[in-house]
């Protein structure tokens, strides 16, 4: 898996913008949730804060960009399609992975039609997608390695071609050390260092893949 944006905000701040379409005002906040929980949750807390809201409609995507594994949406009142759909599709579209959009509704005296709906919401979207602020996920893989001190500057000189960083090192017949590195340069690495240790080095590649 490769690096992605995701959202640069977390769910107790999240980012906000609001336009005001033929009256009706529409606030849209959008938070980091990585994972349905996470988003679900955020729903929940804005629905709370906003439960004067005539709607509160949302539509999250909690995978990479373009997953829909993990994909959820709500017209929360709104006639049927009208707003969570068309929500999402902005959001599988956008190239941010794991974000959650909700927009809250309050109701202006003027109805605005469902093709007005679907628009409105889109565009509540996209508004908010234009201003947020981003950061890159870096999926990482953990290894222990353990090599002969006569390779230990060989495998130093190849950290920072692979954006290796050291997590824990032991010396004693033989040097062990605890790294991480984005998890697409796994591959490439293990043969870099397979050949400037002459196969000897062992790489145990750890099975979790935590990220930053």
């Amino acid at each position: 898996m490769t690096r992605y944006a995701v959202p640069d905000v977390a769910p107790q701040h999240p980012h906000s913008t609001e336009i005001i379409i033929r009256r009706s005002r529409f606030l849209t906040q959008c938070a980091h949730t990585a994972g349905p929980a996470e988003a679900r949750a955020f729903v929940d807390a804005v629905r709370r804060k906003h439960a004067d809201a005539t709607h509160n409609c949302w539509a999250y995507a909690a995978g990479a960009p373009g997953d829909t594994a993990q994909i959820g949406s709500s017209d929360d009142g709104e006639p049927h399609g009208t707003a969570g759909r068309p929500m999402l599709q902005i959001v599988l579209h956008s190239d941010v992975g794991e974000l959650c959009m909700v927009v809250s509704r309050w109701f202006g005296g003027v109805k605005l039609g469902t093709g007005g709906l679907v628009r409105a919401y889109q565009d509540s979207v996209r508004e908010n997608l234009a201003t947020l602020p981003l950061r890159q996920r870096v999926p990482l893989r953990r290894m222990r390695i353990t090599l002969a001190y006569a390779h230990l500057d060989a495998l130093r000189r190849l950290m920072p071609t692979y954006e290796a960083g050291v997590e824990d090192e032991d010396y004693q017949a033989e040097a062990h050390l605890r790294l991480h590195l984005p998890a697409e340069h796994l591959e490439t690495f293990q043969k870099a260092l397979a050949g400037v240790s002459n196969g000897t080095a062992r790489c145990d590649v750890d099975e979790d893949a935590p990220t930053v």
